[in-house]
């Protein structure tokens, strides 16, 4: 069985499995500290808007999406991963047609049955390998393994592609009730830190409105036709949203002159 091999482990996440584990331990101390409360989240996510910069800078933030989401959802059976290409050029969209996804913890199942549906599906839908060496999807795979350890996982790697056609695929597969779908992006790059909160405010209240036009008027988002995307789904299906963090790299690295930010939220 063909298999999607891991591209990062070792450079944004751990290469050990068991430094991955700790990482996650360390943010759920954390919660624990702050006395998180999962009741005071009203949203029961059917999709997810996380970051993907290395856990050091943005795990946490990604950590309570899916931490949130294993609580509040107990039928996930499928986990469909969304993000944009870094490395390579790509006209619309590869999907991973692989059977396995390898990562430090061991091997999840790919839903290729329906990875292959989707591409026959949609013509803006391809299988480029090469796009599959992408730390937009990658990094989300490790806590996928650790809160829905059963689940199959898709992975789609977008470039040039208009966001209403990937939010009608957004639509088909959340019409399955088993389902997480997981948007990637981080916010703005390399501002100071006074400047990007300015700019992710906008991100932010995008994102909390689900409001599109909130979105295009300043928000810097690399996975911004993935957050478009899914607002435009939530919008016909008349979801609502939450954000729970919003941080940037400044709070890991100290450095408030070249910051990178990251927000996390649920739509349901």
């Amino acid at each position: 069985m063909s298999t999607r091999e891991n591209a990062v482990a070792g450079t944004f996440y751990p290469a050990s499995c068991s430094d991955i584990e700790r990482y996650i331990e360390r943010f759920n101390g954390v919660l624990d500290e702050n006395d998180f409360n999962i009741d005071a989240i009203k949203v029961t996510p059917s999709a997810v808007i996380v970051p993907h910069a290395g856990y050091i800078y943005s795990g946490f933030t990604a950590n309570i999406a899916f931490k949130t989401a294993a609580e509040k959802r107990e039928n996930i059976k499928r986990v469909v991963v969304i993000g944009p290409s870094h490395r390579v050029y790509i006209n619309g969209a590869s999907i991973a047609l692989y059977g396995q996804y390898t990562s430090p913890c061991g091997e999840m199942k790919m839903d290729l049955a329906l990875s292959n549906e989707l591409n026959d599906t949609f013509d803006f839908l391809h299988f480029a390998p090469e796009a599959h060496n992408e730390h937009s999807t990658e990094v989300q795979i490790p806590f996928v393994q650790h809160y829905f350890p059963d689940a199959e996982v898709v992975e789609i790697v977008y470039g040039d592609l208009d966001y209403r056609e990937l939010s009608k695929l957004i639509d088909k597969v959340l019409e399955e009730s088993e389902t997480l779908v997981v948007i990637s992006t981080d916010l703005s790059h390399f501002y100071t830190k006074q400047k990007a909160q300015g700019l992710d405010s906008l991100c932010i209240d995008g994102m909390a409105e689900l409001n599109i036009a909130a979105l295009e008027s300043g928000c810097e988002a690399c996975g911004m036709i993935g957050v478009k995307a899914v607002i435009t789904s939530a919008q016909k299906a008349g979801l609502q949203s939450q954000v729970l963090d919003y941080r940037t790299s400044a709070e890991a690295s100290g450095d408030e002159q070249s910051v990178v930010g990251y927000v996390s939220c649920l739509i349901g």
